[in-house]
């Protein structure tokens, strides 16, 4: 390594020792240039500070540090495997001695010689008739400190062909050389309001701790420098929103919303009140409202969508509903007509594989204004789609729309920016929305309207399945209709789960007298549709089908929903599924048909079946499968950090935003602390497509 030149923003192969092979290896990690080595920090640490005697090493107990000499060294092939090696090093530190096995080692006879120090660290192996080590970690002591004992000691997540001990050095090497050239991004006045230590301090802590008061205090500054860069740009975002482009003032006489709630056959909850008087106020504004609407399932958000949709309607601009699926754009299709057709408003649908001639139709009666009110999918983004005056977007189950799909829909209402309401049945841990919606202001709906069954949720092994389907044929007896989910279409290599294709014939073998019908993602949007709409009308006793079925689909008169292989799905997703079941008045039940292979799968079924809120589930997810892979937000890029941890450090994630907000409020940014802004941009310009403009 040339260290008089070697920067931060170097590939890693500018550092001694790294060539292209290695370079290859450490892209695994995540590891493309000095700066992501030096950020790469240990998963844990060992306290090796306490070196022994090998009198004191226990057989059996927990690894330890402690210094020998070789005394001997031996190598040989094992009897049982001709492949393996096995390197057998006697060690003594004066008045002890204890052997070392190492296995395909094939170079270490090269390495040690009789009469080196060595400082190992390790632990003895129970019941043998001699003190044995097996790989126990060692360094030659050559009148240097060692790297390896008498500190604590950093462990970094390693892959094949890089060892724990060569990634030790190298990174200690390269934090000698850029550790002072690490620069403080922090403004000054919240270094010093907060009391953090400095940046070059923090990441030298990290790789190499001396206290832990001292550890304590270069994460605390570390977790809120991530998180801080994260709110800023989300700051930044919000602040464009807000300043790009006015919106529609939408504060019309409310003669439409009046006629609906007028002829609404149920009482409002007073959190649908709530949540609806917050999107209210925002419409009234020149400001572009940008909320979301999280609420469990059945809670009632479409209502207070349609309620949105009408005030829109009330001054005089057209509103769009955008799901992600055509079974979903359909279902909110045929809701909005049931409550808007008796007021006059006409709802088009505008799902993918629509007809040429009828997607010319909408296309014309949007541009001219005649067509109000719209539903689609993916489809409603496409160039060919403009509005008269698009006033309001309603984006159902956001987090499956990537940012730049939210954005192309923005961008048709032209010279105006459109009021966005986003919406999700699948509740959000606080934290998580501050990362990955933070831009927007938060509406929640937490209360279930009067007369939502409760759902019993049980799961079973195989030796109940007789049981459970005696019990589907009491209920399709009984006039009820039944979901039965499987995890994948068709028989798979990879998973050892049952396919849907074959659970089907297995059903239909079962069930000779019932109508039974399938539902996948392969079938076409016509056949998935025709399915949908059979299903509904009762016309279907049951539906096997794949997660399709997830989101939105509403029918009252299904009963049992059987999730086949459950401990394949996260927690949420498992409550999306039961969410379909029990919008009736009959007693409706959640089965899962599962095979868990461990205790920890066991738990997390049977703490799905004790909880039915589910926020609750949402936080109990997120902490089992982490924020990356909570609800598919890793498209997002919003969830990954070096050292914070969302679930543990979620009070700091509030302080930092509050802090990136009050900074852009004062002004230009840039300006005054162009360090950070470079970072801010550096990590997340992209992502939140965010420019020096904003």
């Amino acid at each position: 390594m040339n260290r008089g030149f070697l920067r931060l923003d170097d590939p890693v192969t500018a550092i001694r020792g790294i060539g292209e092979a290695k370079a290859l290896l450490l892209q695994r990690l995540g590891i493309a240039t000095a700066e992501d080595l030096v950020y790469f920090f240990p998963r844990r640490y060992e306290d090796r500070r306490q070196v022994v005697t090998i009198q004191d090493l226990a057989p059996g107990g927990p690894p330890q540090a402690f210094r020998a000499r070789v005394v001997s060294i031996e190598q040989r092939v094992a009897r049982s495997n001709r492949r393996m090696q096995i390197t057998r090093v006697c060690l003594s530190d004066g008045k002890n001695v204890a052997w070392a096995l190492w296995f395909n080692r094939w170079n270490l006879s090269r390495i040690l010689r009789e009469g080196m120090e060595l400082a190992l660290y390790g632990s003895l192996e129970p019941r043998r008739p001699v003190p044995e080590l097996l790989n126990p970690e060692f360094e030659i002591l050559d009148g240097s400190d060692p790297r390896s004992v008498g500190r604590i000691v950093p462990v970094y997540s390693a892959t094949a062909g890089l060892n724990e001990k060569w990634l030790r050095r190298v990174i200690d090497t390269v934090l000698e050389t850029l550790a002072p050239t690490i620069a403080d991004i922090l403004p000054p006045p919240i270094v010093e309001k907060f009391h953090f230590i400095d940046a070059a301090s923090a990441v030298r802590q990290m790789h190499q701790p001396t206290d832990e008061a001292l550890f304590r205090a270069a994460r605390q500054r570390l977790v809120f420098e991530e998180f801080f860069l994260l709110q800023v740009g989300l700051a930044l975002r919000h602040r464009r929103g807000c300043l790009e482009k006015k919106a529609p003032a939408l504060a019309g006489q409310a003669d439409l919303t009046r006629k609906f709630l007028a002829e609404l056959p149920f009482e409002l909850t007073d959190d649908q009140r709530r949540v609806a008087q917050e999107i209210a106020d925002d419409m009234r504004r020149s400001v572009p409202m940008n909320r979301l609407l999280q609420g469990d399932v059945g809670s009632g958000k479409t209502v207070v969508a349609v309620m949105a949709l009408l005030q829109a309607l009330d001054s005089g601009v057209q509103a769009a509903m955008m799901a992600p699926t055509a079974v979903l754009a359909q279902q909110h299709a045929l809701t909005l007509n049931r409550w808007l057709a008796p007021l006059g408003v006409e709802v088009g649908l505008l799902p993918g594989g629509v007809a040429p001639a009828e997607k010319k139709k909408i296309h014309e009666q949007l541009s001219d204004g005649t067509l109000r009110v719209v539903v689609g999918t993916h489809a409603l983004i496409q160039e060919a789609v403009s509005f008269k005056r698009l006033g309001l977007i309603v984006i159902d189950e956001q987090h499956r729309f990537g940012v730049l799909q939210r954005k192309a829909l923005n961008s048709k209402a032209g010279a105006e920016a459109p009021h966005t309401l986003v919406m999700t049945a699948t509740p959000i841990p606080r934290t998580l929305a501050l990362s990955v919606y933070g831009d927007l202001a938060v509406s929640t709906i937490r209360q279930l309207p009067s007369g939502r069954q409760p759902i019993k949720s049980v799961w079973i092994g195989d030796n109940r399945l007789p049981k459970m389907l005696r019990f589907l044929e009491g209920e399709m007896a009984a006039g009820r209709q039944i979901y039965w989910v499987c995890p994948l279409i068709e028989e798979s290599e990879n998973f050892d789960a049952a396919p849907l294709e074959s659970r089907f014939e297995k059903l239909r073998r079962e069930f000779p007298n019932r109508r039974l019908a399938m539902l996948h993602g392969r079938m076409g949007e016509k056949e998935k549709n025709a399915v949908m709409t059979e299903f509904s009308a009762g016309r279907i006793d049951l539906l096997a089908s794949t997660t399709v079925i997830e989101v939105g689909v509403d029918v009252p008169n299904a009963t049992v929903m059987v999730v086949e292989n459950a401990e394949r799905f996260g927690l949420s997703q498992l409550h999306q599924l039961r969410g379909r079941v029990g919008r009736g008045p009959a007693k409706s039940w959640c089965i899962l048909y599962a095979d868990p292979k461990n205790p920890e799968a066991e738990h997390r079924l049977d703490q799905f079946c004790s909880l039915s809120d589910g926020f609750a589930i949402a936080e109990a997810d997120m902490q089992l499968r982490g924020p990356g892979e909570f609800c598919g937000v890793r498209q997002h890029g919003l969830t990954d950090f070096r050292v914070a941890d969302l679930i543990r450090d979620g009070a700091v994630m509030e302080v930092a935003r509050q802090e990136a907000f009050a900074l852009i409020a004062q002004g230009d940014p840039y300006e005054s602390f162009p360090l950070l802004m470079q970072a801010v941009l550096s990590r997340y310009g992209r992502m939140l497509d965010i420019a020096r403009t904003a």
